[in-house]
């Protein structure tokens, strides 16, 4: 009990100097806290809008793809009407109702403004019928009655300003149609950010599937008693083969799977970003429990001589890691709340609409949060809390934070070196590797090693380092300068522990920026080496390019020709008899101009001739596949062809590497005409000199759909460094995270080194140093510190993210480019955040009473 009051003592006399230490706590449980509560609340609002929307039974058609969003097929599957009578007819069955869903839609307003959401969600169209009014309420208008009516979601109407009475265009790859808003309604569940239009049935089936007598789905209930499996295996019985039946839950799963993948990289990217807070805040704590125990020495030293044994020592500073880390903890798991608030959110201004009634905090959330954060803040303290239990009786009557041990220096400094030299020769083997999966394994090891290896050796690198950085820096300040420099190389232990935490996040920046710029460098000179085509036409969501659209943009002036690009699904059996799934691009022989792809036997041109196609090497090499070799091709909702391999094209390149290529008439000799799917882009070019006049001519035809894109080389390289862009400044965003604990770790730092150095600060004040020459003194020595991490981690993080690009070239990515303006604008910034981490130490340190100060101990 005595060692908890004494723990509890010194823990409530040093909550100010705590306060930082629990603040990396508190920020790192809360990521990992607000992940949980995060994806738990989207597991919650996704169950149960699948619980509200699914029928017991769903019957499809046998090749429907019920996770394809965007189906890239002329109109979706479908079954004839007349099969929901045989279902109802079927024993078990209470009700059954044909349904007519279509997610490749695009809806405009009067404005010709696209209503669909800017997220990851789609536009759904279905028809109007009693299924629907299980998860939406109509609440304003009527239900649609015919033609001309059509009813919109309210999240929709309210995003848009549309009322009663506005008239919308659905686009549909059967063609555009328009209908005036009849009715609105409210979902019962949260609406996960999708854009719904509803129509009655007849013109749904008309104008989404091209004729009536038709829908996608029966949906099926069971009278009560029946299980759904019971009711699945009896409609089976009364239909036969041919058909995709599935459960309630069977129908929940899929979607979830669908969803699933979105989740997953959410939940571990932000769990990482929470590890790597861990990681740095773990440095502010063992820099704080050393400091506090260093000041204490004495104190310890007399509580030895009165009779504390080391392990009652050594406790009595556990006990106050685990206060702080619960203190923290609790502190963290109430932010994490907050920030998966804060997360739905940002979610729903991206278009993914989700309602705090669903918010899930589960009793495993907390606990998970409590548990890591007590853990990580002992495992931080145990070092300096068994340096605290060394400490001896005679300590008592020295005086405190006496120097380390110089044998322990070197030990320390040689396995510093041999980490850093062992991460070094890992990157290098990385760097070299011919394969890309044990490269990677070399490079995950290489950067392991080289960052503990920095962490081990700061110290060392310290003295050297901050040397250099005052001789530049420093030395313009005068004596403040050298007083600064000299504060700094005191304890190059605390002072490489320091910088170490800012080295990580830093680390990052530099490394994920050289992959970033190399990656951008790469495609834009992949782009000028392969790319012929003057203008690309796509969907920014993928959508495919529907006929009309297509068909006006053919017409457009100044082009010399226009190239359908098309994806569709197939099997394909080698010579040996081995079978493989592959996504063949179907094309015109254009494409041969438009994309100068490299051959390493036969001929592209020959490939688009009759009964022709082409491989990749990879699959050639892997399947012992020439040229003049006949595959069996099993084409998706088509009959199998017999191809004749005529070209075989180096996968070396960033564009359509693996691609198997046929002539779009060899693909309409084998799949219906409404099976063939749409165009996933169109490549253009323009007759020679009317570049300008193409262009133009090419977004005039395309006016009238919104959902597509011109883009000229220019324009496509400076999306693509867009889109880079914009993935390196969420990353930077969440790597701000662990540069905020560095930080903390600085202001801890010279806050606790200020206490030390209260007599020192005190008599330098009496001899004439002025209030603003401390202050100015104390800011510099944040700067030097702050630029010393920022060296380690730049240089750091430039080694890393070179040895990643030689890596990845082996999968296209061949220009090495290292964002000098980037890292330049980095190490500047570093500066700045010392002289923002100071700005409170150094106003305590002024504010000191001279004469208090002289007398402390």
């Amino acid at each position: 009990m005595s060692v908890l009051k004494t723990s509890l003592r010194n823990f409530l006399a040093h909550k100010g100097r705590m306060a930082l230490s629990a603040v990396a706590v508190l920020l790192s449980v809360a990521f990992v806290s607000g992940t949980l509560v995060f994806t738990d609340t989207m597991n919650t609002t996704f169950d149960k809008l699948f619980a509200v929307t699914a029928s017991d039974v769903t019957v499809s058609p046998k090749n429907a793809d019920l996770a394809d969003e965007t189906p890239a097929a002329a109109r979706p599957e479908a079954l004839p009407a007349s099969l929901v009578e045989k279902v109802r007819e079927a024993e078990g069955v209470q009700d059954a109702q044909g349904s007519v869903t279509s997610l490749g839609v695009t809806v405009v307003d009067a404005k010709n403004k696209n209503l669909g959401p800017t997220g990851g969600a789609p536009t759904i169209a279905v028809n109007w019928g009693p299924y629907e009014l299980r998860s939406v309420e109509l609440t304003t208008g009527h239900e649609p009655r015919g033609p001309t009516d059509v009813v919109l979601d309210r999240g929709t109407a309210d995003k848009h300003g549309l009322k009663i009475g506005d008239e919308l265009r659905t686009i549909a790859a059967t063609g555009d149609f328009t209908a005036k808003i009849s009715g609105i309604v409210d979902f019962k569940v949260t609406n996960p950010g999708a854009t719904v239009v509803y129509f009655d049935t007849a013109t749904a089936q008309r104008e989404l599937l091209g004729k009536e007598g038709l829908f996608t789905q029966v949906m099926v209930d069971a009278v009560p008693g029946v299980t759904d499996e019971a009711l699945k295996t009896n409609i089976a019985a009364a239909l036969g083969d041919g058909y995709s039946l599935m459960t309630a839950a069977e129908t929940a799963d899929a979607g979830r799977e669908d969803v699933a993948g979105f989740l997953d990289i959410m939940k571990y990217a932000m769990l990482g970003f929470a590890g790597l807070a861990f990681l740095v805040g773990i440095f502010l704590i063992v820099n704080t429990f050393s400091m506090l125990v260093a000041q204490r020495t004495r104190e310890i030293g007399l509580m030895r001589a009165i009779g504390s044994s080391r392990k009652q020592v050594n406790r009595s500073v556990l006990v106050e890691a685990v206060l702080l880390g619960v203190v923290g903890s609790v502190a963290g798991v109430a932010a994490g709340v907050g920030l998966a608030v804060g997360l739905m959110e940002l979610m729903s201004s991206m278009g993914m609409e989700l309602s705090t009634r669903d918010l899930t905090v589960k009793w495993t959330t907390p606990v998970v949060g409590l548990a890591l954060g007590v853990v990580v803040t002992v495992l931080a303290a145990y070092i300096p809390a068994r340096r605290a239990g060394k400490v001896s009786p005679m300590a008592a009557l020295r005086d405190a934070g006496t120097p380390a041990d110089g044998k322990a220096g070197r030990v320390r400094g040689a396995i510093g070196l041999a980490l850093t030299a062992a991460g070094a020769a890992a990157l290098v083997t990385a760097a070299r590797a011919a394969e890309a999966g044990p490269g990677s394994l070399w490079l995950g090891l290489g950067v392991v090693l080289t960052l503990l290896g920095f962490v081990v050796i700061g110290p060392l690198l310290a003295g050297g380092i901050v040397r250099a950085l005052g001789a530049v820096v420093l030395r313009v300040f005068g004596p403040v300068g050298r007083m600064a420099e000299r504060n700094a190389l005191r304890n190059p232990r605390r002072t490489g522990a320091t910088g170490a935490a800012l080295m990580i996040g830093l680390a990052l920046v530099a490394s994920l920026s050289v992959v970033g710029s190399s990656m951008v460098a790469s495609a834009t000179d992949e782009l000028d080496r392969s790319v012929g085509a003057d203008f690309i036409v796509q969907s920014g969501t993928g959508q495919p390019i529907v006929p009309q659209a297509q068909a006006a943009l053919e017409k457009a002036p100044a082009l010399d020709h226009v190239t359908e690009y098309k994806w569709v699904d197939a099997t394909v059996t080698d010579p040996r008899g081995k079978t493989t799934k592959a996504d063949l691009a179907a094309t015109e022989p254009t494409y041969v101009k438009d994309l100068r792809r490299e051959t390493t036997a036969g001929t592209l041109t020959e490939a688009y001739g009759p009964g022709a196609m082409s491989v990749g090497s990879d699959y050639a090499a892997e399947h012992g596949v020439k040229v003049g070799d006949v595959l069996t091709v099993a084409f998706k909702g088509g009959e199998k062809a017999k191809l004749k391999v005529a070209a075989i094209t180096a996968d070396t390149g960033n564009v359509d590497n693996g691609a198997m290529y046929i002539n779009i008439t060899t693909l309409a000799e084998y799949v219906p005409a409404d099976r063939v799917p749409q165009s996933l882009l169109l490549l253009a070019s323009a007759k020679d000199g009317q570049e300008t006049q193409a262009y133009q001519a090419l977004k005039d035809a395309l006016a009238p759909y919104p959902q597509y894109k011109v883009s000229n080389q220019a324009d496509y390289k400076e999306e693509l460094k867009n889109q880079v862009g914009q993935l390196l400044n969420i990353v930077y965003g969440l790597l701000a995270l662990a540069i905020v604990v560095a930080i903390l770790g600085v202001v801890n730092t010279l806050a606790l080194s200020v206490v030390e150095r209260t007599r020192e600060i005190g008599l330098m004040r009496a001899i004439g140093l002025s209030r603003r020459q401390l202050r100015r003194m104390i800011r510099l020595e944040s700067v030097v510190i702050a630029l010393f991490g920022a060296l380690l981690g730049l240089g750091l993080g430039m080694g890393w993210g070179t040895a990643a690009q030689k890596l990845l070239a082996l999968e296209g990515l061949g220009v090495l480019e290292i964002p000098w303006p980037t890292i330049l604008t980095v190490f500047v910034g570093s500066a700045f955040v010392g002289l923002f981490a100071a700005l409170v130490p150094a106003f305590r340190a002024g504010r000191m009473n001279v004469l208090n100060a002289i007398a402390s101990e």
